[in-house]
């Protein structure tokens, strides 16, 4: 294994624990009458409109890294023949 799918394996067993933290933090979007209105003006009446979509941004990022990572180690593995 080269240095860089190690780096790669690193970076993608992090972001996948971060992605998982991060989704755990989520409130859910759908509690009662108020998911199937819509889930944003129940987290404006919760006192916290900025930390929801702060966690989104960050799981979107975090997922978008891992899934990066996953491609280039799939396609690292199949250059090397391993």
């Amino acid at each position: 294994m080269g240095t860089f799918s190690l780096f790669l394996t690193i970076v993608q067993f992090v972001s996948a624990l971060i992605l998982i933290v991060l989704v755990m933090l989520q409130t859910t979007k759908s509690e009662g009458l108020t998911g199937t209105i819509g889930g944003k003006a129940s987290a404006t009446f919760k006192g916290k409109p900025g930390l929801d979509e702060k966690l989104s941004q960050l799981t979107k990022w975090s997922a978008v890294s891992f899934a990066i990572t996953s491609a280039l180690l799939y396609w690292i593995s199949t250059k090397a023949g391993v």
